[in-house]
C-alpha cells in the first residue's frame, strides 16, 4: 500500500489491507491485535504504529515523500531496506558487486521455475 502521509483513514486502511480498526484493536477476521495508540485524536490511524504492531514492513523514500506499507508478516518483517553485499558474475564472466550501484535505486528481480 502506497502512502503520502503518516496517518490514514480507517476505511481506506480496511480496503487496502483487510485490517479493521475496532474498539478491541486492529482486527482481520477473528484475529485482533490490541493497538490503542494506533488511533490518533482525529480518528485517523498512525501508520508507523500500525506497522510495528502488525509486523508490516514500512519503507519510505524521502525524496518523493512516498511510504510503502507491506503486508503483515507474522513477525518476520524487514527492519531495513538495506541489502547485504551481493556479488555475481556478469554476462562476460566478470564479477559484479551490487554495492557498485550505491546511491542509485535498484530493482532486483528473481525467478525460479519451481
Amino acid at each position: 500500500m502506497l502512502l503520502t502521509e503518516t496517518t490514514i483513514d480507517p476505511a481506506e486502511f480496511l480496503t487496502g489491507t483487510g485490517w479493521e480498526a475496532k474498539p478491541e484493536g486492529l482486527c482481520k477476521g477473528d484475529m485482533c491485535v490490541p493497538a490503542p495508540e494506533a488511533v490518533t485524536a482525529d480518528g485517523q490511524l498512525d501508520v508507523e504504529t500500525i506497522a510495528e504492531r502488525l509486523g508490516m514492513a514500512l519503507v519510505s523514500d524521502s525524496e518523493s515523500g512516498v511510504k510503502a506499507l507491506g503486508p503483515e508478516s507474522g513477525g518476520r518483517a524487514l527492519t531495513t531496506a538495506v541489502v547485504p553485499e551481493l556479488e555475481l558474475t556478469d554476462m562476460d564472466g566478470n564479477p559484479f558487486k551490487l554495492s557498485s550501484l550505491h546511491g542509485r535505486k535498484v530493482l532486483l528481480v528473481a525467478w525460479a521455475s519451481w
